[in-house]
């Protein structure tokens, strides 16, 4: 479903596409199924004005968030598509303009306008290389942890201009692991990879007028920060002749939003806002939302509007609504039950008992299995991810594989959120920076000790699993020699932080150069004299462009020097869950 008013919103049913009128509650064809056979196409894209469709097809996928399709462009008015298409195959990206029927793509790196769907494509770039100048899409680091999305291009809001990064990728180290494909000989995949304290790409930002492809002009960072390493981190645009950029420096604890003004040929400062971590968006000619943290260190969403104010905050802390003046208009206060406990039934599964109550002014979730007996002994599994800002306890309901071990196998999963995890507040999350590995590995660990306490646990019989940082944390409490744990499964787990890249791990690590113990300190490797004492199962894939490969042989190496035996799977598999197909997974949990 996707809205494309107030009151109507487009639904697919049976292969067509139907629209649906809230306001009139009238249901109309929009598109028929037999387009997209036409096609062969699996997804589509409405201009703004209704008029042109393009559809999707040869879909094929690339990193997280990235892939290849091909685009036809369809007139609903006439009932034909646009033919001949100029419209090359295997495009990176493809955007309809905000308004009218404009649109914008990216091929072999490159950006291209359409001034109509009818229109002869404008290239606007010409300097694109793979693996080394990306314009319009961003290169690996950037999508994975910056945009997490494969956008690079942004239009105005009136379709006038198109704003887009290109990303210089040139002094960024590679990356190399084989593709064990079909081939007699397996192929090798390269991807620019910036590790902790390595080059990292470049970047830089223009906006091309759209009715002129040749009037192109930079939006230049910053004098305090084009001196120094830095991030571009948000383009937002505020009107047709306004743009809102967010740049933040290396170590990510200095963004500034820039607002620009356009004057007939540059794009000229006009204000400057500074705050450290913090994000803003902008939202109209007249406000912003500003995301800061308040005197109790949990961050909240400020509306600014004009000279006002509107400040709404966590439960548990008063709600306020104040003018610039600070005068308090209204407040109240609201309060956390401190124990829930909450029954799902449905008719294709035994009945699962979740509870969340407070451990030590932190949140666990346990999965119990159907006939629950406090008199007997469970075996239990901790199901960990715990990464900086994660969120594992929550009230989302779900039928997963902690579901098949509680109902079926009689195993009771938890999930606790200690010190580093996000929505407690800055305090709680701020613990583990410069320390990743420490903190949130002992809570773990303290969990399973207080679970133990409460008398249906068969303390002979406690297992953690877990996936990327998840299976990190689990190597790490395995590794501890706290002598709770018996067993456990790490899956595509980091090793060494040093191996990770460069804009997650230095956000909460810093530079290597800055913070050399905190690295060296908290490494799988150097705790594998203590796996002695438990199994552990270790399972990677070969093609893994996130955590690559090479940590898992870290850790198996540093496992064999210490002559330990473990268990490991290995396949060719792609980056964490995401290219993992429904037979691996399946096969990865069995």
């Amino acid at each position: 479903m996707r809205w494309i008013s107030d009151h109507e919103y487009l639904h697919t049913s049976e292969g067509s596409v139907f629209l649906y009128d809230v306001a009139t509650d009238k249901i109309s064809d929009f598109l028929s199924k037999d387009r997209f056979i036409d096609k062969n196409a699996y997804d589509y894209q409405l201009s703004a004005d209704r008029r042109y469709v393009a559809f999707m097809s040869n879909y094929s996928k690339l990193w997280r968030h990235s892939f290849t399709a091909s685009y036809s462009l369809y007139d609903r008015e006439s009932d034909t598509f646009i033919t001949p298409s100029d419209i090359p195959d295997k495009v990176q990206y493809f955007a309809w303009a905000p308004e009218g029927n404009k649109l914008a793509f990216v091929w072999n790196n490159n950006v291209y306008i359409k001034t109509s769907p009818n229109s002869t494509s404008q290239q606007v770039t010409f300097n694109g290389e793979e693996n080394k100048i990306l314009n319009g899409i961003p290169d690996w680091v950037y999508e994975e942890e910056m945009f997490s999305s494969n956008q690079g291009l942004w239009w105005s809001p009136g379709g006038k201009n198109l704003a887009y990064a290109e990303f210089n990728d040139t002094g960024v180290h590679t990356i190399e692991y084989s593709w064990y494909g079909e081939n007699q000989y397996p192929s090798t995949v390269s991807i620019p990879y910036p590790k902790p304290g390595t080059p990292n790409p470049t970047v830089k930002l223009f906006v091309v007028d759209t009715d002129n492809a040749t009037k192109i002009s930079e939006v230049v960072v910053p004098d305090s920060f084009g001196s120094v390493e830095h991030y571009l981190s948000t383009v937002t645009w505020v009107s047709d002749e306004r743009l809102a950029v967010q740049w933040l420096k290396r170590v990510q604890n200095h963004l500034i939003l820039q607002i620009y003004s356009f004057n007939g040929f540059t794009w000229n400062t006009y204000e400057v806002k500074q705050k450290c971590i913090n994000q803003i968006n902008n939202n109209t000619l007249n406000s912003y939302y500003l995301l800061m943290s308040d005197t109790q260190q949990y961050k909240h969403i400020h509306h600014v509007v004009g000279v006002a104010l509107w400040l709404s905050r966590h439960p548990n802390v008063l709600w306020l609504k104040c003018s610039t003046m600070g005068s308090i208009l209204t407040s109240m206060k609201l309060l956390f039950v401190h124990c829930f406990i909450i029954y799902f039934t449905t008719c294709l599964i035994p009945t699962t008992l979740f509870m969340f109550i407070f451990l030590t002014d932190l949140w666990y979730q346990m999965i119990l299995p159907p006939g629950f007996d406090e008199s007997k002994k469970y075996p239990l599994l901790i199901d960990v991810y715990a990464g900086p800002c994660s969120q594992k306890v929550n009230y989302v309901y779900r039928v997963n594989w902690s579901t098949y071990l509680a109902s079926t196998e009689k195993i009771i999963v938890a999930s606790f959120d200690g010190r580093g995890s996000g929505y407690q507040g800055d305090k709680l999350m701020y613990e583990i920076y410069k320390s990743l590995g420490t903190k949130e590995v002992e809570d773990q660990i303290t969990a399973a000790r207080e679970f133990i306490k409460m008398g249906f646990i068969d303390k002979d019989r406690v297992a953690i699993w877990g996936w990327s940082y998840g299976g990190y944390v689990t190597s790490m409490v395995l590794g501890s020699g706290s002598g709770v744990f018996k067993c456990g499964m790490a899956v595509a787990p980091v090793s060494k932080w040093r191996y990770y890249d460069s804009i997650y791990t230095e956000r909460y690590m810093k530079l290597p150069s800055q913070n050399s113990e905190g690295y060296d300190n908290t490494t799988v490797t150097g705790r594998a004299r203590n796996f002695h004492s438990v199994q552990y199962l270790l399972v990677h894939g070969t093609a893994d462009d996130n955590v690559h490969f090479q940590q898992a042989a870290e850790i198996s190496e540093a496992l064999v020097e210490e002559q330990v035996d473990f268990e490991a799977m290995v396949s060719n598999l792609g980056n964490a869950t995401d290219n993992c197909g429904t037979n691996v997974m399946k096969h990865s949990y069995i």
